[in-house]
């Protein structure tokens, strides 16, 4: 194999998931006064967390969690190299990488939750529904906006990392997100 056409790291179900959940989250973000695309929004970013932490467990080497979760010592050990400018390169994802990984899955998680728990409640409907009957709206609605802020801090942190990664280690990985393929 030539060393332009890479190792497959990224299974086209990490890839999909990955774009279709960027793609949702921004739709449900901008659209929160536009009550059906957000909902919808919303419903197909939960449904593809679920789908990631099933894949999590059962997905291919690099999609699984027990390629990616390092002890903490581990995430700020590469942290402090990505400071110094001087990180070392992973095949699948490092471990400040894979620490992003899991909390957008835990935001994501979050404010998606919220976001039916508070459609239950504000609107009464929704899977939620009577389940949230008597509960004010008010008091979902301030945990989910901040779950989404959290979020979209997280999302743009994790593309600064990216960018930074791909300047450091001479690779465009985004593209590698597109492709699946990262050079060894």
């Amino acid at each position: 194999m030539k060393r332009t056409e890479g190792i497959l790291v990224w299974d086209p179900e990490v890839r999909l998931f990955h774009w279709v959940t960027a793609i949702s989250f921004f739709v449900a973000y901008f659209t929160e006064d536009l009550l059906t695309p957000h909902v919808w929004a919303g419903y197909v970013v939960l449904a593809l967390v679920i789908f990631r932490i099933l894949w999590g467990f059962i997905g291919s080497e690099h999609a699984r969690f027990r390629d990616f979760t390092y002890p903490p010592s581990a995430v700020l050990s590469n942290l402090k190299e990505i400071v110094l400018a001087h990180p070392r390169r992973y095949l699948g994802h490092s471990p400040a990488g894979g620490a992003m990984v899991l909390l957008l899955l835990l935001f994501l998680l979050a404010t998606t939750v919220t976001g039916v728990m508070l459609y239950g409640a504000g609107e009464h409907a929704g899977p939620l529904a009577s389940a949230m009957s008597g509960i004010s709206k008010r008091a979902l609605k301030e945990p989910h906006e901040l779950l989404a802020n959290v979020t979209l801090a997280l999302v743009m942190l994790h593309i600064v990392g990216v960018v930074a990664a791909s300047v450091m280690h001479k690779e465009n990985l985004a593209r590698a997100m597109l492709t699946g393929r990262k050079c060894p």
